[in-house]
């Protein structure tokens, strides 16, 4: 997110719009927008995560490349969006926890760690992976079962002997066969995954946008470009690739660090307890037993390109989307400028 006052301690000559907090915000329109927007981020990126998902659960490995060209090839380009309606249901309901968690409590958190005579720049930093896990268990409340029906959907081209007509029918079929468990299968591996990797993304994004803006203020600072009154003031756009840098830095780091977390968690979630000898689906022994026999420990990173692209650029996508429906959703949008 934008960095305001917090930010004058590391760089006191550069002058950036002040963060917009839960409070300024429009709710109605902050929610309504952002479905319409996270949908359209959510569809343009869809496709990469179905290679990522087909990957993780290959037995064999296979590259990117001819992982979708197999998709193509058999299923036409309708098989790179299986399950897709299943998921957009899901992620709205999903981003607006998601974003309600977030938001409160980074306003809260960061709030009070500065009353306990904390720096605001730790305080930043602290309240980001506060909010980043806090907004990950909230949204996975929604989001495991239908990640579940939709992964479920994703790879039965490929894998598996249970076909789907769609996704009534796969959450129908889940539901009878194993209960609303099977709905929740990998539920506490998906917090230890998502909570994680959200914490860890908010706060590096955090600190590394600190660092850009130090560089930027170093550089800038010599040649006196887009000073005025000895402070420098980027423009909008300036503002909003250092967010995008930011962002897709975070999230190359995070997809890095929790890749293995989440290839067990969609193998836990997509193989059925038939095809593991037991009801009920694998264990997280099993899985991760299988994996290491079917490629050693590096098939705990199959997936690894995709969700690494995955990652960045919907970080990308999704920061300067997030932070332009900020803008779009505050009560009194004169305090903005460009």
């Amino acid at each position: 997110m934008s960095l305001g006052a917090a930010e004058e301690e590391s760089s006191q000559e550069i002058q950036l719009p002040a963060d917009i907090d839960w409070k300024m915000l429009d709710k109605s329109k902050f929610f309504f927008l952002g479905a319409a927007l996270f949908s359209g981020v959510s569809a343009s990126l869809y496709p990469v995560v179905v290679l990522k998902t087909r990957q993780q659960v290959a037995q064999a490995h296979l590259s990117s490349f001819k992982t979708a060209f197999s998709v193509v090839k058999h299923e036409g380009i309708r098989g790179l969006y299986r399950g897709f309606g299943t998921s957009l249901m899901g992620t709205i309901p999903a981003r607006a926890l998601y974003m309600t968690a977030l938001e409160v409590t980074k306003s809260n958190v960061g709030t009070a760690t500065v009353r306990l005579g904390v720096p605001e720049p730790t305080a930043a930093v602290i309240a980001s992976a506060a909010a980043g896990l806090s907004a990950a268990v909230a949204a996975q409340l929604v989001w495991t079962p239908v990640d579940v029906v939709s992964q479920r959907l994703m790879v039965q081209g490929s894998h598996g002997s249970c076909k789907y007509l769609n996704g009534i029918d796969a959450f129908k079929r889940i539901l009878k066969t194993d209960g609303p468990k099977g709905l929740y299968r990998g539920f506490g591996f998906s917090i230890l995954t998502y909570a994680p990797s959200n914490a860890l993304w908010w706060a590096s994004y955090s600190v590394i946008q600190r660092l850009v803006w130090d560089g930027y203020g170093c550089y800038f600072s010599k040649t006196g470009e887009d000073r005025i009154d000895s402070t420098l003031r980027p423009n909008s756009k300036t503002v909003m690739m250092v967010q995008g840098v930011s962002a897709a830095m975070a999230g190359g780091i995070s997809a890095l660090i929790t890749t293995p977390l989440d290839t067990i968690k969609t193998r836990l979630q997509v193989l059925d307890g038939d095809e593991n000898g037991r009801r009920g689906g694998p264990t997280v022994a099993q899985t991760v037993r299988n994996l290491v026999r079917e490629g050693g420990w590096m098939a705990c990173y199959r997936g690894l390109g995709p969700r690494w692209a995955s990652m960045s650029i919907s970080a990308t996508t999704m920061i300067t989307t997030y932070e332009f429906l900020k803008r779009l959703s505050t009560k009194n949008q004169e305090n903005w400028a460009s």
